[in-house]
């Protein structure tokens, strides 16, 4: 066979090359197109000095806008006083930090706190134990469909992660309480998460297939859900040799502004989130900016949630002027608010700023970019990567929005001392979820609370 195949071949790619061939499948790269396509560039002194300053540095900081520099200022009309930036270091915890983040402020004030910080550790672990009893239960709930059924096949490809949405916090919390985070400290695979969560996957894998193996077998729910518990205490095991030991119970002693030295008393976590936050967690509302999908409506996500025992997540759909006018009228009476968005998008991450063109790709490679928002999200060009505390606002003199100030969770020496700031412009354009007290919206968008949510799978671009 390879006497007859190979010398074909060789004949093909030599009236490939000499243009003899005509090609009979639409679609192909054919000589002649090339042809012109190479023709088409003019290597003339712009190109070549772009080749030789691409081919040797790095992109974004060749195309780094100078047009724009002096133009974006860290002065806000309006700021929330946050108690210090925090540092989820390599993990996508942005979500737990983002959320504590806003529910700090209130622990500072109400106890006249220099700082304060809770334990993302303590409420990571829980978190990760939950997802892992949320996957195994859902594989038990699909347990008799073939395994490319497409929910089957996505539950395998995601059977944890590390990363989340606000509305993952207060189920969490009603559930497991709080810790100060002196009493349960960041360990090195909280702040690192890569391994560990490679190792959780691997084995909730072998975990789900052991379980649609019993099912194929015979075996009854009950008895899947009895080996179920099995499984959950090798998952627990590895999370507390990884992060360590959940405290039950704890004396919890702080420093005030003034120096003195306290003795709260002796808590649980969940007398301490109850005692200590003591704040409505469902007066908070998700907004959403999708422009691919019918605004004024209520939409909810399957799977979206990390508790099996708690809803999906549900968001209002609302233009992005709405989000900017609600979010405003929040930051002026001190509420800070959890915002996640597209933050890779026109950052740089040197100054702290987020702004449209602060990259200018089209000024480098001649060639334009030119999607709007609702064409990113449909072809996954676009979509929520980060969560921060979205705590300042600037105006114009007509009062008008023209930049907000972010606390992020990227450590003091990232941004601008820890934060960052996005003009209005890019706001409207890379924001996606707003997260609100309800006290903030108007009744007509408080009413769409009430409509039948739209379902979409898990699979959706907004997960």
């Amino acid at each position: 066979m390879q006497k007859t195949i190979f010398p074909a071949l060789t004949l093909l790619l030599v009236l490939a090359t000499t243009g003899n061939l005509t090609f009979a499948q639409e679609g192909a790269i054919s000589p002649k197109m090339l042809e012109e396509i190479q023709t088409s560039l003019k290597m003339d002194n712009y190109a070549r000095s772009m080749q030789n300053a691409v081919t040797n540095n790095e992109i974004d900081k060749l195309a780094l806008n100078r047009e724009l520099a002096g133009k974006i200022d860290y002065h806000f009309a309006h700021t929330i006083k946050t108690p210090g930036i925090t540092d989820q270091k390599s993990s996508g915890r942005c979500w737990l930090f983002t959320a504590l983040n806003v529910l700090r402020p209130k622990v500072v004030a109400k106890y006249n706190l220099k700082d304060f910080e809770f334990s993302q550790n303590y409420l990571f672990f829980w978190d990760q134990f939950e997802k892992a009893n949320l996957f195994l239960e859902a594989v038990i709930q699909t347990r008799s469909r073939k395994f490319d059924d497409r929910e089957v096949d996505w539950l395998f490809e995601h059977p944890i992660q590390d990363g989340g949405v606000w509305t993952m916090m207060p189920s969490l919390l009603e559930k497991y309480g709080l810790v100060p985070a002196e009493i349960m400290p960041e360990s090195l695979n909280s702040e690192n998460t890569k391994t560990m969560r490679t190792l959780l996957k691997r084995k909730l894998r072998e975990q789900g297939m052991t379980l649609r193996r019993m099912n194929d077998e015979g075996k009854n729910y009950k008895a899947l859900e009895k080996e179920k518990a099995a499984m959950l205490a090798e998952i627990y095991r590895i999370l507390v040799i990884s992060l360590g030991t959940p405290p039950d119970e704890f004396e919890w002693r702080y420093t005030d502004k003034d120096d003195k030295l306290l003795n709260a008393g002796t808590f649980t976590p969940l007398k301490f989130f109850r005692t200590v936050v003591d704040f409505d967690l469902g007066a908070y509302v998700m907004l959403m900016n999708d422009p691919s999908r019918e605004y004024n409506r209520l939409y909810e996500i399957q799977y979206d949630r990390n508790l099996f025992d708690s809803p999906n997540w549900t968001f209002i759909n609302l233009p992005a002027e709405d989000l900017k006018r609600y979010a405003k009228a929040s930051i002026l009476a001190d509420e800070p608010m959890y915002f996640s968005c597209d933050v890779g998008k026109q950052l740089d991450s040197e100054r702290g700023f987020l702004a449209l063109n602060l990259h200018d790709y089209e000024a480098v490679f001649g060639v334009p970019f030119a999607m709007d928002k609702e064409q990113r999200i449909l072809t996954y060009d676009s979509g929520s990567s980060h969560g921060m505390a979205l705590v300042g606002v600037d105006t114009s003199a007509s009062g008008a929005s023209t930049k907000w100030l972010l606390e992020n969770s990227w450590g003091e020496d990232k941004g601008h001392k820890g934060f960052l700031v996005m003009t209005d412009e890019w706001f409207g354009e890379y924001a996606f979820r707003l997260v609100i007290l309800k006290q903030f919206l108007p009744e007509d968008v408080l009413a769409i609370l009430k409509q039948t949510p739209g379902q979409l799978p898990p699979w959706d671009r907004m997960f």
